[in-house]
């Protein structure tokens, strides 16, 4: 029987033209530099002034301060019980030397006290009787106004205390005290404390002189709390004139030069035989770098010890009005800080968040160009973002973050960055890029070195609005 092949069907079909694969070998790739997500603008870095700080130490000398802020009252918590700390209760002017023995005594005396929102704790004319110090929520002091409407006097949240004079006197004329979410509030009783006092014959004695020395310090000291310069005003008669001179904080701050550092290798054979069209060494140190000053920005901002978030007076901190950032509590900020006030600085969700606030009260907030870049504003001071003002989950559980506000240069008494340039093997301003050696692997070794820091000259310089949610959203119709 015969069989019949198709012998077309035994060759392989040539393609019509040249393959892309195949093509690919004769051509060049076009590359780009290497890409990295980490850098962003780093507005503050920018919008900073600098300094350049010699000695590595740059000291702030202010006036003398003849009586300080109130402060915050710090809590811990074990076995899901809430008590004040010992050395926070510092906080409370009168238990601002206390020994450290009455003050172990006194925060076992506080009672806890769970408010529910709208309480009131007390009204006009029924009077205070008890130090309070707020753990959670939100209490607003109130009076009537001539009018008959309310007129808020403060909004009290975490670490505030109130009824400090309570404990020595009975106080009649309080304001209206409301809590306005649930709060957990710890509280000490006037009899309590009198009776801690009389444990030991010295503990009254240093109390007492807290007090004078309060009084005295309120009669001397001017509405910011430095001591008073005395000054005679007038043009009639021959009335003798006061002497006076300006006193100088014996123990002014001093700011050491922080430093970021890295050593950086580079295998030689790397940066020999792969260098083009771009040199390998000079793209390692480059991207290094820009994470070295983004983590710059991070330390002015959060650093424990100088950052801009932990030198944020207590009197300069403002809690939300209803807990997402909305033009009232922009008001409020501006007016703490209503000195030449520089920008805002916000994370990209709060500034959204505050943009949805203003769009619901139809007043959309305008935009101005910086470095052409558009800002949104409010009252003609721009926003600006950045990232490393974190969006966290608070104890509540609402995703919250922080606003700062800010007034810069040093001829403003404002914030100013420190640094140090003119360093040997100096890349860029501030940084250096020393050669540290090969070793026995054939790796280079370079030493990457960056010193900074940011001082804040006078305390109303820097203010800030504290957890504002940035998870609300509205539905319109």
């Amino acid at each position: 029987m015969a069989i019949e092949i198709d012998i077309r069907e035994s060759f392989v079909q040539t393609p019509p033209a040249l393959g892309m694969d195949a093509a690919r070998l004769l051509s060049s790739t076009t590359k780009t530099r290497p890409q990295m997500r980490e850098i962003t603008p780093r507005w503050l870095l920018q919008l900073l002034p600098w300094v350049q700080v010699e000695g590595g130490v740059y000291r702030v000398n202010r006036r003398r301060m003849a009586q300080t802020g109130p402060g915050r009252v710090r809590f811990s918590e074990h076995d899901g019980l809430t008590a004040a700390e010992p050395a926070g209760l510092r906080a409370i002017s009168v238990l601002e030397h206390a020994d450290d023995r009455l003050l172990q005594e006194l925060a076992r005396l506080f009672v806890v006290e769970d408010r529910p929102a709208g309480e009131v704790l007390t009204d006009n004319g029924r009077g205070v009787d008890k130090l309070y110090l707020i753990v959670r929520g939100q209490v607003e002091l109130s009076e009537a106004g001539a009018y008959g409407d309310k007129q808020r006097l403060a909004l009290l949240t975490h670490g505030d205390h109130f009824g400090e004079m309570a404990l020595f006197q009975h106080l009649a004329e309080t304001p209206r005290i409301q809590a306005l979410t649930p709060c957990t509030l710890l509280s000490l009783d006037r009899s309590a404390f009198q009776a801690a006092l009389d444990t030991e014959p010295r503990f009254r004695l240093e109390v007492e002189q807290a007090v004078a020395r309060r009084r005295q310090a309120e009669a001397q000291s001017n509405d910011y709390g430095e001591a008073v310069i005395d000054l005679q005003s007038g043009h009639e008669g021959q009335p003798v004139l006061p002497t006076t001179f300006v006193d100088y904080d014996p123990e002014p701050v001093e700011h050491h030069l922080s430093a970021v550092q890295t050593i950086l290798g580079v295998h030689t054979r790397v940066s020999d035989l792969y260098s083009s069209p771009y040199d390998q060494l000079e793209e390692q140190v480059r991207l290094t770098m820009e994470s070295i000053k983004e983590r710059e920005e991070w330390e002015i901002i959060n650093n424990p010890k100088f950052g801009l978030l932990n030198v944020a007076l207590p009197e300069m901190r403002v809690p939300t009005q209803t807990g997402p950032p909305t033009p009232d509590d922009m008001d409020e900020l501006i007016a703490l800080v209503w000195r030449k006030p520089a920008f805002f600085l916000a994370h990209p969700r709060a500034i959204a968040a505050f943009g949805r606030e203003c769009t619901r009260r139809g007043v959309p907030p305008p935009t101005v160009l910086i470095a052409g870049s558009p800002f949104l504003t409010w009252r003609g001071i721009p926003l600006v973002p950045t990232d490393k003002l974190c969006v966290h989950f608070s104890s509540q559980g609402r995703l919250v973050s922080d606003i700062l506000l800010i007034r810069v240069g040093e001829n403003q008494g404002g914030v100013v960055g420190l640094h140090h340039t003119g360093l040997e093997f100096e890349k860029t301003p501030g940084i250096s890029v020393m050669f540290n050696g090969v070793d026995a692997k054939g790796i280079a070794h370079y030493l990457i070195s960056a010193y900074f820091g940011v001082a804040v000259l006078t305390g109303d310089a820097v203010g800030l609005l504290e957890d504002v949610e940035v998870g609300n959203y509205h539905t319109y119709a």
